[in-house]
Parts: C-alpha cells; sequence; structure tokens
C-alpha cells in the first residue's frame, strides 16, 4: 500500500459550520457511520461502521504511517475525526489535501465546485445534501416520526443505500481530481507549510471564557437598553429595521442614501436632537464585531481552546492564509489606554462602573474582542510582525532602490516618500509635516497602479483633499516611483505577449508561462500563481486585457479581468506570504509553539523565550531573496492586543 483514499461520513448534534471540526468531532454523541476508502487507486469500498462493520487492521495501521499517503477532500475533516474515533492524534505529516492542492491551481475550495469546472466524469452526487440533513444532523421531533431527534439507517434503508453510494462517490470525485492535476504537482515544501499549518490549528489557542460570557451578557444589556430608548425615540416597532428607519429619518427631513457606517458618521456631523440620538443608537445596534464573541463560545474546547481558526491556502489566487470561525483576519483594532482595566470590569461584570469611566460600552466590548485570546497559565504571548512588508518586497522586486535606502538606514517611509514627491524635507514632527500624511496614503494606495478612486477608498476627500489634490499625489508618486511604474507596464505587457504565443518568458527573478490553458507565474520561491482558461479579453475601456477565470464574491466561478498592476498585486502579496510560511517554519524548528497568525504577524505562546530572539529568526531573508530589507518588531503580552 503506497497511499489511501478516503471520505467518512459522520454524526454531531454540534453545528459544523458555526463550531469547526474540532469541537464537531469533540461532541458525545460525535460517531463515524459510514469509511469509504480506496487502496493505490482501486475500486472504492465502503465500511458500514454504523450497522456493525470494522476498518481492516491494515487501513487503521495506514492512518498513522507517514509513509503511506492519506489523501481526501479537505483532509482536515477526516484526520481530526479519525483521531477522535482512534482516541489518538493522527499527526498532519502524510496526509494530503486535494481541496489544497485544487487551491494552488486557482480552483474552488468546495468538491461540488470543482467538480463541475473541472467537468468530472464522476462529480458530487446533488442528493448528499439533503442525506446529510437526514443522517448527519439531528431531526426535529414531530408526531409523525414518533418523536425522535435523530434519523437512523432503519428509518430508511433506500436513502441509507443511497448514502453509502454518495460516500463512494466522494471518493471517487477526489481520485478523479487528483489525477487531472496530476501534470501540475504541488511543491513539497508547500505539503511541508500546509503540515505546519495544520499543527498551528491543532494546537489552537486559549480564550479566556469568563471575558466571552461577560461580554455576551453585557451586550444583550446594551441592546435592549439601545432597542428600547430607540422605540421610544421613533416610535417604531423595530428601529433596527433599515427600511423602517430610512422613512422615519426622511419624515425628520434627513434624506439618507442608506444607513451604512460610513454614510451615518457622514449624516452626524450635522445632526441635531432626537435625530442625532437615533444615528447614534442606530452605530450602536449595528456593530457586529461583538458577534465575535458568540463564534469563540461556539468554537472553543472543553479546553477552553479555539482551533481551527486558520485556513491554509484560503485566498487561492496568492495562496495567503485566511480566517475561519472566528475571522481572526478582521478583528477590531484596539486603542483604549487602559485595555487592563476594561477587561477587568467586563470579567467582573462592574458594568455600571465600565459605563461611567467609558462614552461607548459597546465600543469598549469591541475593543476588548482581541484581549479574549489568551496565553495558557504560566506563559505569555510574543506578538511579531514584518515592518511594511509590501512596501519593501514591491520595491525589491522593481529595483527601487532609494525605498530600500530608506528602509535600510531605518528612516520613516512615508516622511521619505512625502520628501521625494514634493522635493522638500519632511519630518514626522518637524519640518513639513504636514506633508507625512499625503506621502502615507500615496504609499498605501499608489503601489498597485492605484489612482483617483484608491485615494478616494482611503478616506482622501475625508481628510479635506480635492480631487485635483488627489490627482496630483497620484501623479507626484509615480514620478518618485519610477521603477515601480514600469513594473507594472512591464509584467501587464508580458503577461499579455505568454497568454498570445502560449509560451514562456523570465523576468527578474519570475518566470511566467502558459501551459495546458492556465497562466502560471512562477515567484522567486518556485512556488506558482494559477489563472485557469487565461485569455485576451477587452476591458471597459475598449483595450486589450488579460481574462481567466476564478471564485468571485458569492462563491460564483466567473470571468475576472486583469491588469499589469493587479498582476503586481498578486506577485507581492504571495512574495510576502512565502516570506511569512518561511518564517514560521523557522520559528516551529526552533521550538516557539505559534498559536495564531494574522496578516504577517504571529502570536506565540512562551514561557521562555525573548521578543529580540523571535524578531530576529523572523527577519531572517530567504535564501530566494538576496537584497531584500526585512525588519519585524513586536511586543510581549498577557493576552492578545494591538501594541
Amino acid at each position: 500500500m503506497k497511499k489511501i483514499s478516503i471520505d467518512i461520513e459522520t454524526y454531531s448534534s454540534v453545528d459544523l459550520g458555526k463550531s469547526g471540526a474540532y469541537k464537531y468531532a469533540e461532541s458525545e454523541d460525535f460517531e463515524i457511520l459510514l469509511f469509504a476508502y480506496s487502496i493505490d487507486d482501486k475500486k472504492v469500498q465502503v465500511i458500514d461502521l454504523k450497522k456493525g462493520e470494522i476498518i481492516p487492521k491494515e487501513i487503521l495501521s495506514a492512518l498513522s504511517d507517514e509513509n503511506i499517503e492519506k489523501w481526501a477532500f479537505n483532509a482536515n475533516f477526516e484526520r481530526v475525526c479519525l483521531s477522535r474515533y482512534l482516541n489518538k492524534k493522527l499527526e498532519p505529516k502524510g496526509w494530503y489535501c486535494t481541496m489544497i492542492w485544487s487551491a494552488y491551481l486557482g480552483l474552488p475550495l468546495s468538491l461540488e465546485k470543482n467538480g463541475e469546472v473541472l467537468k468530472l466524469d464522476k462529480r458530487k452526487m446533488n442528493e448528499g445534501k439533503s442525506l446529510i440533513r437526514y443522517f448527519s444532523i439531528p431531526c426535529k421531533p414531530t408526531n409523525t416520526n414518533g418523536m425522535r431527534t435523530r434519523n437512523l439507517p432503519h428509518h430508511d434503508l433506500e436513502k441509507w443505500r443511497t448514502f453509502k453510494e454518495y460516500n463512494i462517490r466522494d471518493v471517487e470525485t477526489e481520485m478523479e481530481i487528483k489525477k487531472k492535476l496530476s501534470a501540475f504537482p504541488l511543491p513539497k515544501s508547500e505539503w511541508s507549510n500546509y503540515w505546519l499549518d495544520q499543527n498551528i490549528n491543532d494546537r489552537g489557542i486559549l480564550i479566556d471564557d469568563i471575558l466571552v460570557d461577560s461580554s455576551i451578557i453585557f451586550d444583550e444589556i446594551l441592546r435592549k437598553e439601545n432597542m428600547n430608548r430607540a422605540i421610544k425615540l421613533t416610535g417604531l416597532e423595530n428601529p433596527n429595521s433599515p427600511l423602517q428607519l430610512k422613512e422615519w429619518l426622511n419624515k425628520k427631513g434627513l434624506e439618507i442614501d442608506s444607513l451604512s457606517k460610513k454614510d451615518v458618521k457622514k449624516a452626524l456631523k450635522n445632526a441635531k436632537g432626537d435625530i442625532k440620538e437615533v444615528l447614534e443608537l442606530r452605530l450602536e445596534l449595528s456593530k457586529s464585531s461583538v458577534r465575535k464573541y458568540d463564534a469563540m463560545k461556539n468554537v472553543k474546547g472543553k479546553d477552553n481552546r479555539a482551533r481551527g481558526l486558520i485556513q491554509f491556502y484560503g485566498a487561492n489566487r496568492t495562496g495567503r492564509y485566511s480566517g475561519r470561525l472566528i475571522q481572526v483576519q478582521n478583528l477590531r483594532r484596539n486603542n483604549l489606554n487602559d485595555l487592563e482595566l476594561a477587561r477587568n470590569l467586563v470579567r467582573n461584570k462592574e458594568f455600571k462602573t465600565l459605563e461611567m469611566l467609558y462614552d461607548s460600552s459597546s465600543d469598549v466590548l469591541s475593543q476588548l474582542i482581541r484581549t479574549a485570546f489568551i496565553p495558557k497559565k504560566g506563559s505569555r504571548f510574543i506578538v511579531s510582525d514584518f515592518s511594511a512588508i509590501e512596501a519593501r518586497v514591491l520595491a525589491w522586486l522593481a529595483g527601487e532602490q532609494w525605498v530600500l535606502d530608506a528602509f535600510k538606514n531605518g528612516e520613516d517611509i512615508y516622511c521619505k516618500t512625502a520628501s521625494r514627491m514634493f522635493g522638500v524635507n519632511v519630518e514626522k514632527h518637524g519640518e513639513n509635516s504636514h506633508l507625512r500624511q499625503k506621502g502615507k496614503i500615496a504609499t498605501l494606495a499608489c503601489g498597485y497602479q492605484g489612482a483617483l478612486g484608491a485615494l478616494k477608498a482611503m478616506g482622501g476627500i475625508e481628510m479635506g483633499l480635492s480631487e485635483d489634490e488627489l490627482q496630483s499625489i497620484v501623479n507626484s508618486w509615480r514620478e518618485a516611483n519610477p521603477n515601480i511604474v514600469n513594473l507594472w507596464w512591464d509584467i501587464d505587457s508580458i503577461v499579455k505577449r505568454v497568454v498570445k504565443t502560449k509560451g514562456k518568458e523570465k523576468y527578474k527573478n519570475l518566470v511566467i508561462s502558459y501551459e495546458k490553458g492556465i497562466l502560471f507565474i512562477e515567484l522567486p520561491s518556485k512556488r506558482r500563481l494559477s489563472y485557469p482558461k487565461a485569455r485576451i479579453g477587452m476591458n471597459r475601456f475598449g483595450g486589450e486585457s488579460i481574462v481567466y477565470e476564478g471564485i468571485v464574491v458569492g462563491n460564483k466561478w466567473e470571468r475576472q479581468e486583469s491588469y499589469g498592476g493587479k498582476f503586481v498585486e498578486n506577485i507581492i502579496q504571495a512574495i510576502a506570504r512565502d516570506i511569512l510560511a518561511e518564517a514560521m517554519m523557522r520559528l516551529e524548528k526552533r521550538g516557539f509553539n505559534i498559536v495564531m497568525h494574522i496578516h504577517d504577524e504571529v502570536v506565540i505562546e512562551t514561557d521562555s523565550s525573548s521578543i529580540e530572539e523571535v524578531n530576529k529568526i523572523m527577519s531572517i531573508i530567504p535564501s530566494w531573496a538576496k537584497g531584500l530589507i526585512l525588519d519585524a518588531d513586536g511586543f510581549e503580552c498577557e493576552f492578545y492586543k494591538k501594541d
């Protein structure tokens, strides 16, 4: 036996979507119902565990043998569930995931959509969802079903037979996907990165359950108070309804386009009296970030650790990691000076005191979300992140030497950019300091061919800048960064040429090629970015552009358009991701326990070591990135926060 392809069907009363695989498998009533497998791509077998059949010893032995490849689509689920079934942790090494391989090639992270896109002969069966609803989750007790809370095989033998066929089909589909992708293997280094990711997810991070429970209680009190006040002021049945509230505001003489946070804040500038208070209440009632406390409660296991929060290759265009369940990638920033005081007041349920000390209690709760992640007893967190990683990588790849020199000399990049743009000396708290903000907004908005729209999205208008001033900033930034501008146009022209000729070209330390309908961009690390079914199309301005197929908002598979600056953005973010992946691998090999990572930041749980040691390891330049200037900074803390 060299490899085994696996799919399982399970039962648990825990909501998999809300709680994740780890909490799901931890449930007292969790069990594996069916186990389908194929050894070395032979005919698929199914073991009916629910009816008393047993998994052969050679298969059980293979599950923990790292020399035998275990394959599944979303292998994390199979590995976690089988670990619970065997009552021992199955180590990630030796497990391979077809979903991850698909993501590497720009394909969907869904078995069903994957089958559609690849036009497989054996696709996921459409009956699957209804069968899972019937056998894998609790059912509602009714008089018709004898008030039972669960459906078993004998309740519908025909459905059970189909369920077994469905289980077999999933293995067949996974095997066919593997065959389709075989021409473009995932690099071995990426499988190592995947195993590291699985170990980090297995380790999880501790949740402060006292803070979480108290925050949920306080949020309910605040919401009830705010809702009652809003009802009293407006007379509406549901003042949290956008339709009802807009109608009330219109009758009061306030024309408002929408009740989005941005529009409400804009309207508040000139609002008075009841209208002002109602708009303020609207902002309080619409705060969604506090719902993360509910997510934490849903996800944390019996040991209060939350697991499965990071999705490897979640952003499958660049390979960057994304958040799951609690969505740690978009946590609210904290700017309270006395976080510890606020935490203690909430933990001790001293809500009245907190309301006296702070203007907005719900805002305090929102800012405390990060602090609900804590180290285990006797340990502390070391938080370290790369400084301006994308700006550094962009300057390195483009050869914008003055930017690299600024980083090398430890200069403020926003001041240096403003100096270059406006031809005067700019100091952060000194000469021409007012220009630093323009340097900052330009650095953040213009690096990937961003123009007027990008500056507006960054808040340029709100800063008091006119459209003419914004356009002037764009022009000045581009004049100051000619090599970055050339990078956009070079990449744009090379990609178009490669797609037209179906050829291959080397550019700087990138290789751009077209193979079997896929546009590839090989990064300095040798990992590749994939753009399926790339071809020459027409952009909205009537010019040539590259179009390819991929997942868009709403999880739809559609054609997308790209251009030089967008390709550069993908490349830079992907290189930054590779730098992070290598840094995490070095940290783990040195014995550091990473419990979470967010964007370009790692969170380590330790009872020894120092921030200086971690920063030094983080700042090591990869062998393939000679000339890059890296820097990492961080701090130590007793709960997670932004420094």
